[in-house]
């Protein structure tokens, strides 16, 4: 069972979060987010009291299952079906612009 916390977090455990998450927070956005969490802690320790007893743990909230096709091996394209339609094409390979290299700076 999950202690129910009702006291506010203070600014330096906002900062303190904020500085792990790698965060720059002003005075008043620590102050807010302060009052924020608190709530968000609040909530969830007040979830720790519901009685789950029996409860199945599950991923999803409705009966999801994936619709699949079966997995049959089909024949591929062919190189002139593939390349049938590329603006530019060196045979058998696709032609695209050169993007790593000499750029001509550091």
């Amino acid at each position: 069972m999950i202690r129910r916390m009702s006291q506010q977090l203070t600014d330096q455990q906002v900062q303190h979060v904020a500085k792990l998450s790698r965060l720059r927070l002003s005075d008043a956005q620590v102050h807010h987010f302060a009052g924020q969490l608190s709530r968000v802690l609040d909530y969830i320790s007040k979830l720790g009291e519901l009685n789950v007893e029996g409860v199945e743990p599950m991923a999803h909230p409705f009966d999801v299952t994936n619709v699949l096709r079966e997995d049959v091996e089909q024949q591929g394209l062919t190189t002139q079906a593939a390349l049938a339609n590329a603006p530019k094409q060196m045979e058998p390979f696709f032609e695209v612009p050169k993007v790593i290299g000499d750029s001509g700076g550091a």
